[in-house]
C-alpha cells in the first residue's frame, strides 16, 4: 500500500520587518512564493512589493488551510504580528529554508 500525503499552507509576507503583510494559502509554497517573488500575478502582492516569507503552517487537507486562511484575514495586524514574532522574532525571509528552487 502506497500513501500521497499532500501538505497544504497558510503562510505570510511582507515587504519589509513591520511591513505591509499579506496571508494566503497554498498547496505548494515555493511556487507560490516564487511567483510573489517574481511578480508573476496582479494584485495586493504585486502592488506593496510582498515577496518575503516570514511565516506559514502546514495542513493536512485544504479545507483545514483554508478555514485557518480566512480566520487570520479576519484578525486584528497585532495578532498577525504577534504570531510571525513568535515563530521569527527578526522577520527573516524564509524563503531560502524551502530549498533552492525558488531563489
Amino acid at each position: 500500500v502506497s500513501y500521497v500525503l499532500f501538505v497544504f499552507y497558510v503562510y505570510i509576507i511582507t515587504n519589509k520587518p513591520n511591513g505591509t503583510i499579506y496571508t494566503g494559502q497554498t498547496d505548494n509554497l515555493q511556487s507560490r512564493i516564487w511567483e510573489h517573488k517574481n511578480k508573476v500575478q496582479p494584485g495586493f502582492s504585486k502592488k506593496y512589493n510582498l515577496d518575503k516569507l516570514v511565516w506559514y503552517d502546514t495542513f493536512e487537507t485544504r479545507e483545514a488551510a483554508l478555514e485557518t486562511e480566512s480566520r487570520m484575514k479576519n484578525w486584528k495586524r497585532e495578532w498577525k504580528v504577534r504570531r510571525i514574532e513568535e515563530d521569527n522574532p527578526h522577520w527573516k525571509d524564509l524563503t531560502k529554508d524551502l530549498g533552492p528552487a525558488i531563489l
